[in-house]
């Protein structure tokens, strides 16, 4: 599907705050509600727009510990690798990369007991031949 000029302004918005009401979202993209309803539509019922989602602040959340991974994996083991990590309920998402990293991996957490016994485990799955972990200690932007 080819996205036209409106539908990015409106994804866009969406981004900020799914919320929105379509009338609101009709005065800033400068058409009407109907288009603005049209499009949305449109863009659910192509793929587009697969679903919308609650943003908390990091502090609201239970998993306080937050941290991204790198994973370098020995030769073609990186499906196997990936399937162990799906089975982690630490891992938050999971990346492929390129660079130094195979995978990148967002990690959390309730306390750094938690996050010890999870990195732990992690290190222990087949395939991974190193790791390198950075806690995030703070978010900028959401």
């Amino acid at each position: 599907m080819q996205l036209d000029d409106t539908d990015q302004q409106l994804i866009a918005l969406l981004r900020d705050n799914a919320r929105t009401p379509v009338t609101e979202l009709a005065t800033r993209l400068r058409v009407s509600r109907a288009t603005v309803q049209k499009h949305i539509n449109k863009l659910e019922q192509a793929g587009v727009i697969i679903g919308y989602t609650v943003r908390l602040k990091p502090q609201a959340e239970a998993q306080r510990i937050r941290a991204w991974m790198g994973i370098a994996v020995e030769g073609n083991k990186t499906p196997a690798v990936l399937q162990a990590l799906r089975g982690e309920p630490h891992v938050y998402a999971l990346h492929s990369t390129n660079g130094r990293w195979d995978i990148v991996t967002e990690l959390r957490a309730d306390s750094l007991e938690q996050f010890d016994r999870v990195l732990g485990r992690i290190r222990l799955i087949p395939g991974i031949t190193a790791s390198e972990t950075s806690l995030l200690l703070s978010t900028h932007k959401v």
